[in-house]
């Protein structure tokens, strides 16, 4: 069955009050450098992100594997009950598989 062609209409949605004209000079990323400063970006692999729930759950496993490097002592860190119920974006529990 043939298909068929569609069609895109660009429509302009800038209001007529905005004029391009006079927006001249602008600084595209002026802002950029203190937006991020102190901030490191990092690609965790698939099977690493899906080991954790969000980005403070990654935090939280680098600073005790840090200090585990550091004094050479296990974590004794302990998660309390709420910080493992709100394991997923969602809100719904992760399942978790153990091996043995």
């Amino acid at each position: 069955m043939p298909t068929k062609k569609r069609t895109t209409v660009s429509i302009d949605e800038l209001r007529p009050e905005y004029d391009l004209a006079s927006l001249k000079g602008g600084v595209r990323g002026k802002y950029l450098d203190k937006a991020t400063a102190g901030t490191s970006l990092v690609l965790l692999e698939r099977d690493v992100a899906e080991a954790f729930p969000d980005g403070s759950a990654v935090n939280r496993a680098l600073r005790a594997y840090l200090r585990l490097k550091r004094d050479g002592q296990p974590n004794t860190y302990q998660l309390s009950p709420s910080q493992v119920r709100r394991s997923s974006p969602s809100g719904r529990a992760r399942k978790t598989k153990r091996g043995g």
